[in-house]
């Protein structure tokens, strides 16, 4: 597992479908459906923390994303 593409996958195998419109909030709720998964023991450990990877690398670059655009509209 090494795309966010990858981890929609995993969780459309459970039926669960994440769009909210906004990319760091689909990241979010995926975290959260991903922890859910876990917890009722049906996902396993390496996939679980292949997700998890994931899913925390795709957050970062959109936290920076969003912080770049922040920086770029407030120096015009």
């Amino acid at each position: 597992m090494k795309t966010l593409y990858d981890v929609q996958q995993l969780l459309k195998q459970f039926g669960i479908y994440v769009y909210i419109g906004k990319r760091l909030w689909d990241v979010e709720v995926m975290a959260l459906e991903l922890d859910h998964l876990r917890q009722a023991r049906v996902v396993d450990d390496k996939t679980f923390v292949q997700a998890k990877i994931v899913l925390t690398h795709e957050h970062r670059l959109e936290e920076q994303r969003a912080k770049i655009k922040h920086q770029s509209i407030g120096g015009i």
